[in-house]
């Protein structure tokens, strides 16, 4: 009967002991040497014909198993008219080593698949670095009462009560108001004296908005009667005002203006 044999990769030569043993579904402990042996030595067979490097452990286990196989198949001495049949019977098995062996294999080789799994279970999964989530925490604002009693805080309001107290007074501020018609006889006062002004000079550094208002009326009631002319020797420059000297001092205090 011819065999095939699908040659696979081994760790070794345990390695392939347990799987012959696995493929002929026997017990490790009722392994048969000569079974064994015979598919052993027909798998290292089957690799040099393949010319597969067999390395050398893979022959020290078979010349283990060509030791164990021929020591089982060696006579035991005859036994002395005097012993009993078991005297020569040292209780020993050239298989226990070689099951003991397999035994812890299996173990190491079961414990190695179970880590095989986790590993692949744990490669499904994939982690992410820790960042800063600083910047997404809510700001919890100080408690600006934190630590005060509420002695503290009468004590506190009766203090701004007393600084309320000394505050408590009312103060009129009124501004000097200056009307049109005042404006014109100080403008007119001061042509009489010099004949050409400029505006930069009737409204000076130092003076309120609303008395460049009503400087402004005064000029522009005094072109009205025709009693000053105004130019401007370039656009945007200063406003020269000059008097013509129609009107005598006397028609000063006849000004019909009320504002």
């Amino acid at each position: 009967m011819t065999m095939h044999y699908k040659l696979e990769s081994f760790e070794g030569p345990l390695d392939l002991l347990l799987h012959l043993i696995d493929k002929a579904e026997i017990d490790i402990q009722d392994i048969s040497i000569s079974e064994i042996t015979e598919q052993y030595m027909d798998y290292l067979n089957a690799m040099q014909e393949m010319e597969l490097e067999v390395t050398s452990e893979f022959l020290v286990m078979a010349a283990t198993l060509l030791s164990i196989k021929s020591s089982q198949l060696l006579p035991k001495p005859p036994l002395p008219m005097d012993e009993p049949e078991d005297w020569f019977d040292d209780g020993l098995d050239p298989r226990d080593e070689l099951i003991q062996k397999l035994v812890e294999y299996r173990k190491y080789k079961q414990i190695a698949e179970q880590l095989r799994e986790k590993e692949l279970e744990r490669s499904l999964v994939f982690s992410k670095e820790p960042e800063d989530l600083t910047p997404f925490m809510p700001t919890i604002v100080a408690n600006p009462v934190k630590g005060l009693h509420i002695s503290d805080l009468i004590a506190a309001f009766q203090k701004a009560l007393k600084r309320a107290a000394r505050r408590s007074f009312v103060a009129t501020v009124r501004r000097d108001e200056i009307s049109v018609k005042d404006r014109i006889v100080d403008i007119m006062t001061l042509l009489r004296e010099h004949e050409t002004v400029r505006f930069s000079r009737l409204v000076g550094t130092e003076v309120e908005r609303h008395e460049i208002v009503v400087t402004f009326l005064a000029v522009l009631e005094l072109m009205k009667m025709k009693q000053i002319r105004c130019f401007q020797h370039q656009l945007f420059e200063d406003i020269v005002i000059h008097w013509r000297g129609e009107a005598g001092e006397s028609g000063f205090s006849n000004i019909e203006i009320d504002y």
